[in-house]
């Protein structure tokens, strides 16, 4: 016989009506997590680098073909030879090779990109565009109306040194195997002349390449610092994506459980009830003696101790019940218009008879002519009912019990219950406010309790749009206030005029 597993309840959080998503969230981290553990100069790295370096190029490849254009029109306009032109479709073309191969790295996966053999490519294509610059240093002008011709091919030398060091900074060495043999090439037609200005340029050139080298490995620096943030950033998105999946399954199997234990708990209600009524009807008549007088007196107290144990049970049980039906939204709302003095007054004298046991003392301070409050009667009266039993609950024997009924100053009516009880640390405020706690000086001074009707008066509460207060402060009492918004205050409608029936019975 085949095993049935449970696709509702498992033992690891594992969200299975979204298995693609799982495993999607699954290979990012495991993905992010493997690039953060790499380091400059790894696999992961220099992948990302010579995309980079492709992406730079493809998007600047017209810059530098430019600046050759431009120099071959000026070349022609001071009446250079035709040298210059060839020289220039040399270069262009030897630049467009270099964009040829960047556009394909930047097509390829990164994946399958081999970086070994990418940058063998790159580097190759970089020193052919420098024998164009090699061309360049090498040609003379001795027809052409410019005196200081070398000074001129410095300066473009420069100015291409420059533009390479910006944009080939993601790629180590692009500039270096670019430029070295351009230099040495103006180093030797230069040096033949051997004048001071062109000694001065070659020290220049010479000086700049390594300085344009170090400008190009900070920005290949600051490159790798770029993708190590990037690659911080994808894995704490992937973290949090994951545990923002594990939330929502904790969530759903959270949600799922509750509404079992509301299932559980509303078709138990009947089965737990019946039994525990018929315990309570058979003890009292026990204890009664409804049907004959008991000859040993200690069966009778026995009858007393189940009657009274039985009816603490089911207090318990209705109160678990309605906590379960207000958690699951299943509690039903009566509302209709009620007057909450009438309501907390008849609440004190029912609880009068306790406090009188316990020698206190229940004060009374109402506000005169409140108007009616659209809600649930039995819902008030058991808010009502849940404060004043445990003030008198917690108040020591001789104390007193202040409740009041009110207006709160935004238009909303209150009922406060005070008293001088030992109090409850601020620190465990929240927990008597959490279902079944208590805190610790109510278990060693008071009764024992279930700790629901706090809880059950908070949802209570929030259900008729109120707010449920609780101020404490130890050695000096406990007040608790519910109170309900001004949208449920009804408003005191004007009398009706009177009609007059004329003689003739007809109606002014």
């Amino acid at each position: 016989m085949a095993l049935l597993r449970s696709d509702i309840a498992d033992k690891f959080i594992v969200d299975r009506t979204k298995r693609h998503r799982n495993s999607d969230v699954a290979r990012a981290v495991r993905r992010t997590r493997d690039r953060l553990a790499q380091r400059p100069g790894t696999l992961a790295f220099d992948r990302e680098l010579l995309k980079l370096h492709a992406h730079a190029m493809t998007s600047s490849a017209t810059s530098i073909p430019l600046l050759v254009l431009m120099i071959a029109i000026a070349g022609l306009f001071v009446g250079m030879s035709g040298d210059v032109l060839i020289w220039a479709l040399l270069t262009v073309t030897c630049y467009a090779g270099l964009a040829y191969v960047a556009h394909r790295v930047g097509k390829t996966e990164m994946t399958k990109l081999d970086t070994t053999g990418t940058k063998r490519h790159f580097l190759f294509w970089h020193f052919v565009s420098g024998l164009g610059w090699v061309y360049f240093a090498s040609m003379g002008c001795s027809e052409c109306r410019v005196e200081q011709f070398p000074i001129v091919k410095a300066v473009v030398l420069l100015l291409a040194m420059a533009a390479t060091a910006l944009i080939a900074s993601s790629l180590r060495g692009a500039l270096l195997v670019t430029f070295t043999l351009p230099v040495a090439a103006y180093a030797m037609t230069s040096i033949q002349g051997w004048t001071p200005v062109e000694i001065i340029m070659i020290a220049l050139l010479a000086l700049s390449l390594p300085f344009f080298d170090y400008v190009a490995s900070r920005l290949n620096r600051s490159s790798v610092m770029l993708l190590s943030f990037r690659s911080e950033k994808d894995g704490l998105i992937a973290e949090l994506e994951t545990a923002k999946s594990m939330s929502d399954e904790a969530r759903r199997r959270a949600e799922e459980a509750n509404l079992a234990k509301s299932r559980f708990l509303a078709s138990m209600s009947h089965e737990l009830r019946t039994p525990l009524n018929a315990i309570l009807g058979f003890s009292e008549v026990m204890s009664s003696e409804v049907l004959g007088p008991m000859q040993n007196p200690t069966y009778r107290d026995y009858a007393r101790d189940v009657h009274d144990s039985g009816q603490h049970l089911l207090d318990l049980i209705n109160e678990i019940l309605d906590l379960s039906r207000i958690e699951a939204g299943r509690y039903q709302l009566h509302e209709e218009p009620v007057q909450i003095l009438h309501i907390v007054e008849e609440c004190c004298h029912l609880m009068e008879l306790k406090a009188h046991n316990k020698d206190l003392r229940i004060v009374q301070e109402f506000e005169p002519e409140l108007p009616r409050l659209y809600a649930d009667e039995r819902a008030v009266r058991q808010i009502t009912l849940n404060l004043l039993s445990n003030a008198v609950k917690f108040t020591p024997p001789g104390g007193e019990i202040l409740v009041r009924v009110g207006w709160t100053a935004g238009g909303g009516q209150y009922v406060s219950v005070r008293d001088n009880g030992p109090g409850i640390p601020e620190d465990e405020i929240p927990v008597v406010l959490s279902a079944f706690g208590q805190g610790s000086i109510a278990i060693k001074s008071a009764e024992q309790g279930t700790g629901l009707g706090l809880p059950i008066v908070q949802g209570l509460i929030a259900m008729h749009g109120g707010e449920f207060q609780l101020h404490s402060k130890l050695r000096e009492g406990t007040e608790a206030i519910a109170i309900f918004p001004l949208s449920r205050v009804m408003e005191v409608l004007p009398a009706l005029p009177t009609r007059h029936v004329a003689v003739g019975g007809r109606r002014r």
